[in-house]
């Protein structure tokens, strides 16, 4: 009889461990997932449209984990032509592997709009999204007229 109640535990642990493992490794499908379609949007008081810019490369400083890099946004005198990262090292670059294509992302965003306000990113790089507009948008700032 002991044997009987044994086996029975053993099955039933068996099945449990089954079925977690199902539930771990089952495919998931990405339409489900919240974090990689949900978009964060910025905006900003200032606008291309409502500012005047004053022609030139300006930049603002970026620090990131006690390194500096600098955010150049490139102007015309009436549209913002290019927006990049230079002094960027490879220990950040490794370090912070999402920062240039969320700068990428942002930049062809405000280059296409020439605007500040409405420009979207995705969840999963909202963090360094925000800290990258905000230098962005410093970088704006000074070249206002």
């Amino acid at each position: 009889m002991r044997e009987l109640i044994y086996t029975a535990i053993f099955i039933f642990l068996i099945l449990v461990l089954l079925i977690l493992l199902f539930l771990m490794f089952r495919p998931h499908d990405a339409s489900n997932t919240p974090d990689t379609e949900t978009k964060t949007t910025f905006s900003s008081s200032a606008d291309a449209d409502s500012v005047g810019y004053q022609p030139g490369v300006y930049t603002a400083s970026l620090i990131l984990n006690n390194h500096y890099a600098d955010i150049e946004v490139t102007l015309n005198t009436d549209q913002i032509d290019s927006i990049r990262l230079v002094n960027l090292g490879d220990s950040v670059t490794t370090a912070f592997p999402l920062v240039e294509p969320s700068l990428d992302e942002l930049s062809e965003q405000i280059c296409q709009k020439q605007s500040l306000d409405g420009i979207t990113c995705s969840r999963e790089n909202k963090y360094t999204s925000e800290l990258l507009f905000q230098a962005i948008k410093n970088s704006l700032a000074k070249a206002q007229r």
